[in-house]
């Protein structure tokens, strides 16, 4: 575990790998909501699209870390599914869930404050709902308590 005692995992640490996890997926979620609004994919397209984004740019920011301690790609591949999947899945059901809940959000255009509000919203409640999980994971030696063997 490289030094880092799990059972005593603070919220302050918690919250610092939610955050590294809500940036990768931030990065996707939004790229697919843009996409998707810019192109006129359908609604269900575009949450779809942001979704894959999201797992694609949150693993990907994941690898990058741990690719630079020296591991192969597919070591670096393991890492990051096993560190980020949960944290993942949680953001995206939540943050997707508010976008839907919100009257009119999914058909906001690109200049509209009610896109841009909705996404801000959703993620930032998607870190509140993530940083309690990611918490009791790395308390455990789970989720990105496995990217800590590899700084």
């Amino acid at each position: 575990m490289s030094g880092h005692d799990t059972a005593t995992t603070t919220w302050a640490t918690a919250a610092q790998a939610t955050l590294h996890c809500l940036t990768g997926c931030a990065i996707g979620e939004v790229l697919g909501m843009v996409v998707g609004t810019a192109t006129g994919l359908h609604n269900a397209g575009t949450v779809v699209l942001s979704i894959v984004l999201a797992f694609v740019f949150g693993y990907a920011l994941t690898m990058r870390g741990v690719l630079r301690s020296g591991l192969s790609l597919g070591a670096a591949l393991r890492v990051a599914l096993a560190a980020d999947t949960v944290s993942i899945t949680v953001m995206e059901i939540v943050d997707n869930t508010v976008v839907v809940a919100i009257p009119g959000a999914l058909d906001a255009q690109l200049d509209q404050w009610l896109f841009w509000g909705s996404l801000a919203l959703s993620l930032a409640i998607a870190f509140v709902v993530t940083t309690p999980v990611n918490r009791a994971l790395m308390r455990r030696g789970l989720g990105h308590a496995k990217v800590h063997a590899h700084h």
